[in-house]
């Protein structure tokens, strides 16, 4: 593609603040499915939606959107990204200083990821409006993404016509090509001493806080070296000051690019738990609970190389990496849906600071039509 396909910058900006504009928080994104779906009925995307809600109490399942392009016999390629926020975005106020896209300070901005939905219409309008041989696009659009990936673990697979794509979500400016993911799991702690009163048997008491307070003191917590991390997010128990607990219940969870290192870690902290509520002649339970698998596109590999040439094709700087992060990357590399991680340069994303700047979103949009082209160019069948 040549670097002078240019984005209508002003009619992005436009779809963007739109887009941001509708409050669609995770489990209440039908708002933006009415929205964005009569712009890809008129772009010729057939359009499908799966029923992945009925799992968690939302109001709208997957989108999964195909078109043809120019040959349809050529590999398709998908773009993927969540239609949902964190938090609500009702009344957002959009202030533009210095290049930069910001809220009035009283609610998120929503960039994550209504910021790659925008720039991925952009990207097929100008595609269709310069008539750029392209073999199918396809749109993955998921759902209750922001909770824990949970639409994309209930999407069905048997709608998506593609097998390999990308998406774009990362704080990473464009250019970022994140090729390694980390296996996740959940660790809940179940703490037991023995409840009592203070005043009348304290003898007789076990406080499970202090078990707690062991176990949290002799664990290693934060990133331990650069392929793991460790955290324990919450912490319940106790009813009442004059009451012994008697139970605490804690919740983490482990990161690791590596399944051993993972299980490693994991088997770590069950021997932690127990040995801290056995030196206090307590109890332990320790249940794992699975969050995602790892996925790693080597550097050789078609995606890292396409994202690379595209990104030159388009005069982009571009460098590979890999994140602790999670994102449905990871849930459709499990299922079978061959993609990376993109960098679209969002900022202090689920706070009122959060921001993106103008050139991130061109690029994103300027990126995606590069990524199409390069594809097919070498992936005609």
């Amino acid at each position: 593609m040549s670097k002078g396909i240019k984005v209508n910058e002003e009619r992005l900006l436009e779809s963007f603040i739109e887009l941001a504009k509708i409050n669609g928080p995770s489990g209440s994104e039908k708002p933006v499915a009415d929205f964005i779906v009569p712009i890809l009925e008129k772009l010729g995307f057939t359009l499908e939606f799966d029923e992945a809600h009925k799992n968690f109490g939302g109001d709208c399942g997957n989108l999964i959107a195909y078109w043809k392009g120019t040959n349809p016999s050529a590999q398709p390629l998908f773009f993927s990204t969540h239609l949902d926020t964190v938090l609500p975005t009702k009344g957002l106020q959009p202030v533009i200083k210095d290049g930069v896209i910001y809220t009035d300070g009283t609610t998120i901005l929503g960039a994550d990821d209504r910021a790659a939905l925008a720039a991925y219409i952009e990207g097929i309008r100008v595609i269709q409006e310069t008539g750029m041989p392209c073999g199918p696009i396809e749109l993955v659009l998921t759902v209750n993404e922001q909770p824990g990936l949970v639409g994309a673990t209930y999407l069905d697979y048997s709608k998506v016509r593609s097998k390999k794509g990308y998406i774009f979500d990362s704080s990473g400016d464009v250019g970022q090509i994140i090729q390694q993911g980390p296996f996740s799991s959940r660790f809940h702690c179940e703490l037991i001493g023995n409840q009592s009163h203070i005043g009348l048997n304290p003898e007789e008491g076990i406080n499970a806080f202090q078990i707690a307070a062991k176990a949290i003191m002799d664990l290693r917590l934060g990133q331990l070296d650069p392929d793991t991390l460790v955290n324990i997010g919450t912490i319940h128990g106790g009813e009442m000051s004059s009451i012994i607990p008697g139970e605490v219940k804690l919740v983490g969870e482990v990161r690791c690019f590596h399944k051993e290192g993972l299980e490693q870690q994991l088997d770590k902290i069950k021997d932690v738990m127990a040995v801290a509520a056995e030196s206090y002649g307590g109890k332990a339970n320790v249940r794992i609970e699975k969050k995602y698998l790892g996925f790693y596109s080597p550097s050789d590999s078609v995606l890292v190389q396409n994202a690379v040439q595209a990104a030159e094709s388009i005069e982009v700087e571009n460098y590979v990496t890999r994140t602790l992060g999670g994102a449905d990357t990871n849930i459709l590399n499990e299922n079978g849906l061959q993609c990376i991680t993109l960098g679209n340069g969002f900022r202090n994303i689920h706070t009122v600071n959060e921001h993106i700047s103008i050139e991130n979103l061109n690029n994103t949009a300027r990126y995606m039509i590069g990524l199409v082209d390069e594809w097919y160019k070498t992936h005609l069948s």
